[in-house]
């Protein structure tokens, strides 16, 4: 794997439903807080990913459930894989949601029939694997990452301090909850490191795969605040055509097109390789359990898009990409948790 491709995966991985929904998640709260929150849950997330590509390196490049059993014993490796299990869940059924408005509102079709279109093309790079996912990943990335500047920039001009300059902590815990959902590409980081096969490469690409997304997000969230503040709309993008027509229509729909896809693909790749190594499953057989269930739930009425992701971000997220890789590292530190193996020194 290219280091190009595994910057991608992760960056791709952040960069989905996650940042939509941040400009939502911050009208409530004022766009200082909200960045405040955004830089600090980076900086942690940024620490507990270090964590685990190094046990994950340590144990030869183990899927986070393995990790947490054989660092914390079966309880904590059963608590990380339902953990991971809820907010893969959580992600899938959020983006599966999210892209079925897109589609109805680019083609015309019911949301529902844009969903399952989605759901084909996207489940099926997933079941190709690391490699298809890597170069899917860099191309709809590059496009993405551009879309989101330019927004960025040119909504910025149009923007008014009064908009988003107050302040309302009462609210903080959805954009706690929706930030680390939108900066979680932990579960991704095994394969990444197998990918990549260097410790110290993938612990260089881990930094900007967190800054980078912080930048950006911080740069769109507050665009959309300033322009719009407290009536910012669930998926922000889609607020653009009031702006700009048909140019700000066809954008705001293409963002976050290429944004879910490659979130899509990469929660559900980790998830299925999670479950593949964790419950000793066939790969078809696991990814038959990543894909089809959310959409299952999605078919039958649920998915409310923002509340799914900070529920997903504030229960799932918040155990297996915080508490216990934190857990893992004190007990490590204590001398409690013991892993066999070496890394690359630094």
């Amino acid at each position: 794997m290219k280091k190009s491709e595994a910057l991608a995966v992760l960056i791709g991985t952040q960069i989905g439903a996650g940042v939509l929904g941040l400009p939502y998640a911050a009208k409530d709260v004022g766009l200082i807080p909200s960045i405040l929150v955004l830089v600090g849950i980076m900086l942690l997330m940024l620490f507990t990913a270090r964590i685990i590509l190094y046990f994950s390196a340590k144990l030869g490049g183990a899927q986070l459930s393995t990790m947490a059993k054989k660092t914390l014993g079966r309880g904590g490796g059963l608590v990380m894989f339902l953990s991971l299990i809820i907010m893969g869940f959580g992600a899938l059924l959020a983006y599966i949601a999210g892209i079925g408005n897109v589609f109805a509102a680019l083609f015309g079709v019911s949301p529902q029939v844009g969903a399952i279109v989605f759901w084909v093309f996207a489940s099926l790079v997933i079941y190709l694997g690391l490699e298809a996912s890597g170069k899917s990943e860099l191309a709809m990335g590059l496009v993405m990452l551009f879309l989101f500047m330019s927004v960025g920039a040119v909504l910025l001009p149009k923007g008014r301090l009064e908009n988003a300059m107050y302040s309302n902590t009462s609210s903080l815990w959805t954009i706690i909850g929706v930030s680390i959902f939108a900066l979680g590409c932990h579960s991704v980081i095994p394969d990444v490191y197998k990918g990549l096969g260097s410790y110290e490469e993938t612990k260089r690409l881990l930094t900007w795969a967190f800054v980078i997304p912080t930048a950006i997000y911080a740069l769109f969230m507050a665009s959309f605040l300033l322009v719009f503040g407290r009536d910012t709309p669930q998926i922000a993008t889609q607020a653009l055509e009031s702006l700009f027509g048909r140019v700000g229509f066809l954008v705001g729909n293409l963002i976050p097109l290429f944004a879910i896809t490659t979130s899509y693909i990469g929660f559900g790749l980790a998830q299925l390789s999670n479950i593949e190594e964790y419950l000793g499953l066939d790969r078809k057989l696991a990814w038959a359990i990543t894909v089809i269930p959310p959409l299952i739930v999605y078919l039958l009425g649920v998915g409310d898009f923002v509340s799914v992701l900070g529920i997903a971000g504030n229960t799932g997220d918040l155990l297996a990409f915080i508490v216990l890789p934190l857990a893992l590292y004190i007990t490590h530190k204590l001398g409690f948790a013991s892993v066999e193996g070496e890394v690359e020194a630094g």
